[in-house]
């Protein structure tokens, strides 16, 4: 087993976005002589962070990538992983996770937007609050997060598991506007409150145990449910679409 830890140094990025993709058991499970972009200008990943490393490693499932410091400007980290552990001792920068395959990630601070964009399966456990599109697909694309999951033990932001297609998101917290809009599969658990959730959905399922403000007349309620102890109102939709075939179960709810 191989931990690599790496230390943010002070001041050695600033206020300027860090490219971080390298930062990953793919990559620095082979070496960790590699290059970063802060702003625009490429640097040593030596110059932003201070390494250590103990132990040995065959691959990416045997290595352990510990980060140290507030790095909520370093971005894209664990991109496209496939196996192994990253843990965060800190907060995160945007795209977190994105495209990953495999591994787990975990994030004992806040994250910011995009994390988990588009993942395909893995694991991500964020014990603070996440930014807006947590799970999501990316502006345009037709589908989100495949497969995998996410826990967030905070509150997220607006657009979270917009266009789901597979996986579990989980919400421990709040939510912000539209949670799992144009849904397309998958499963989005909201333990708290949230506002207009699953606008254009055509599959999958979401259950929102706390309190719903406002969401389409087009939802048609077809009974009730226990879930986890939750007593839950069920709505087929969104009947907007001929095939509309999402399932939508809500605490209580309010329309404006």
């Amino acid at each position: 087993m191989r931990r690599i830890t790496l230390i943010l140094r002070e001041g050695a990025a600033g206020n300027l976005p860090v490219e971080a993709e390298a930062v990953c058991p793919e990559t620095l499970c082979k070496t960790i002589d590699l290059s970063v972009f802060v702003g625009n200008e490429k640097k040593k990943l030596r110059d932003v962070f201070d390494i250590r490393v103990d132990g040995e490693a065959a691959g990416p499932a045997t290595t352990e990538i510990y980060i140290i410091g507030d790095c909520s400007q370093v971005k894209r980290v664990g991109e496209y992983m496939t196996n192994g552990k990253i843990i965060v001792d800190g907060n995160i920068g945007m795209h977190c996770g994105d495209f990953m395959t495999g591994g787990e990630i975990e994030i004992m601070g806040n994250a910011t937007d995009w994390l988990g964009r588009e993942m395909l399966g893995g694991k991500i456990i964020c014990h603070g609050n996440a930014g807006n599109y947590c799970g999501s697909g990316y502006r345009g694309g037709r589908k989100g997060m495949r497969g995998g999951e996410i826990l967030v033990e905070g509150d997220v932001g607006d657009y979270c598991a917009e266009c789901l297609f597979g996986g579990v998101v989980h919400v421990k917290g709040n939510a912000g506007l539209h949670a799992g809009c144009n849904m397309k599969g998958g499963k989005l658990v909201i333990e708290g409150d949230c506002t207009m959730p699953c606008g254009d959905m055509f599959a999958g399922e979401a259950s929102i145990y706390g309190h719903v403000t406002d969401f389409m007349p087009t939802f048609k309620e077809v009974g009730k449910v226990v879930e986890d102890g939750h007593e839950l109102i069920v709505f087929n939709g969104d009947l907007a679409h001929r095939n509309g075939k999402g399932t939508l179960k809500v605490a209580s709810f309010e329309r404006i």
